[in-house]
Parts: structure tokens; sequence; C-alpha cells
């Protein structure tokens, strides 16, 4: 085997999330709605090798825990294969932001692998490593808008909403933030899951995004933990942003729009604002990630 290829893994949003319970297992039943977006995107390059290795702009993202470097190894021992992959990752998307990117690397390079290594590996066997790697691994496989239900590995394709997104991401360390604030969840934290299945269908039939729809369970224990973040959505609405919104866990905030040049303006006002403190952005929704041969 020989080659190499190349694949953009996109960041992904939450328009919507509802914590519904906690499992037997665990894990909580959520409902959700995920959409890959664009930009930013994280870069990975994986090349023919005799053993698998991570080469990253960030080495403290370099170590065994890197869920491209799991991926890597899982696929390789699933397939029963020995031959391994030099990985060159560089990272664009913020960091533990509720963005997804360790989650787009990991299905990233699962799919990227699967072509190097030229394996006969179906999309439901991919979709099941993708699983034990992470709740939102699975999503990146398939990418563009989906309700996720369950531990958030139940897909269902929804079409993307036709707007831009604002999106304002905090340089805020949360240590060990999706456990932290998982246990943080209360039973007034919990809903049915009736907003964003309303969202879903609206979707489903054609309509537009429903910002008003755009709840999130973790607001109560995101900004009990850092009250310097519940500033952000006043900040926003002060500079356009009507309906700002967490996404995943946070402590990244999006806003959608109709308008592009109405986004482009907001995230402008915005940059001037709370641009020393947070990296903001104007993203539109994208597809799944696709690796291409580029040697």
């Amino acid at each position: 085997m020989s080659g190499c290829f190349r694949i953009a893994a996109p960041a992904k949003l939450n328009l919507g999330l509802e914590i519904v319970g906690k499992r037997a297992d665990g894990y909580h039943d959520l409902v959700t709605i995920l959409q890959t977006i664009a930009p930013p995107d994280d870069d990975l390059e994986l090349a023919a090798a005799t053993y698998v290795r991570l080469r990253i702009d960030d080495p403290e993202l370099g170590g065994p825990d890197n869920l491209a470097l799991q991926a890597l190894h899982r696929l390789r021992t699933d397939a029963r294969i020995t031959t391994g992959a030099a990985l060159r990752l560089t990272k664009r998307i913020p960091i533990a932001a509720g963005l997804g990117g360790a989650s787009s690397d990991a299905a990233s390079a699962l799919l990227a692998a699967r072509a190097l290594w030229n394996l006969d590996t179906p999309d439901a066997r991919l979709a099941a490593i993708a699983g034990r790697l992470g709740s939102d691994v699975p999503f990146f496989l398939i990418g563009g808008a989906a309700l996720a239900e369950g531990r958030g590995t139940e897909l269902t394709r929804l079409p993307s909403p036709p707007v831009v997104f604002v999106v304002v991401a905090p340089h805020a360390t949360i240590l060990r933030k999706t456990p932290t604030l998982y246990a943080a969840l209360d039973s007034a934290d919990y809903s049915s899951g009736a907003a964003v299945r309303e969202q879903a269908a609206r979707l489903c039939a054609g309509n537009s995004l429903d910002p008003t729809l755009l709840v999130n369970a973790f607001a109560r224990p995101l900004y009990a933990l850092r009250p310097d973040l519940a500033e952000i959505p006043a900040i926003m609405r002060r500079a356009g942003a009507m309906h700002p919104a967490i996404s995943g866990a946070g402590p990244a905030h999006v806003a959608p729009f109709i308008d592009p040049e109405r986004a482009k303006w907001v995230a402008t006002t915005l940059r001037a604002a709370v641009g020393h403190v947070a990296r903001i952005f104007v993203a539109h929704p994208a597809p799944r990630a696709q690796p291409r041969r580029i040697r």
C-alpha cells in the first residue's frame, strides 16, 4: 500500500440540545441537531508507513489519548492488518469549545485510513468503531445535518438550514469540561426534547431554522461554573445577534443569520468588542469530510 490522502475535518454546531434523562449505562439520553460547518476545519494528511505515528502542530494534543490516533489503531485492529500510517494533523478548530474538533478528527482519520489501506470495511462497521471512540464521532462520518438521539449515536439525516452562523468561541479553559458539566446537570435541566424535535420537523418540511428553539440544557451548569461566560449572550445581542445559543457543552456560542453580509457585519462588531478574549468567525453549513488522494 502506498500513497497519501488528505481530508478536511469540519467543525460542528449543536442547533439545540436537550437532555431527556440519565441512562442505566451512565450516559445521558439527549436530543440534538448536529450540523457540520466550515470554516474552520482541521487538516489531516495520511500517508502509508510501517507503523502508526502522529505529527501534530500542538504538542499537548499529540499523546496516546489523541482521538484520531486511537481511530487509526482501532481500525487497524478491526481490519487485522499490520500496515501503519503517518498522520499529520493541523488544528484549526478551537479546542474543547463545543465544536467537535477531536470527534471530527477521529471520523476523518477513519475515512482517510479506509481509503489509504484500501479496506472494504462497510459504513455500518466504520460507524460501530466510531461509536466506541465517542458519541459524536459517528455523526462526522455522515456530516451535513442530523437529528441525534440516545447517546447521540442514533442519527436521522436532515436538510441543512439555509443560514450562516456567527460563532463566538471564548478562550476559556474548563478542566475535564464535558464530564464536569454532565455531572453538574440536575433534574431541572432535563426536558422532553420537544423543542429540538420541533426544529427537526421544520427543517424536514423545508422551513428555515427557528432561532427561538435553540435551547441548550448546559446553559445553567455552564454559567454556574463560569459566571463570566453568562455575559456572552448579552454581548452578542448588543452586536446584532438576536438569538445566541450554546453549542454542545460550550463555551462556544452561535447565532444563525439568513443574510451573510449581516453576519459578517455582526462578526466584525464582535471582534472589536471581545476579540481579545474570544475567537469570532462566520461559518456556513458543510458536507461530510471526503478523503482525496494527493500523491
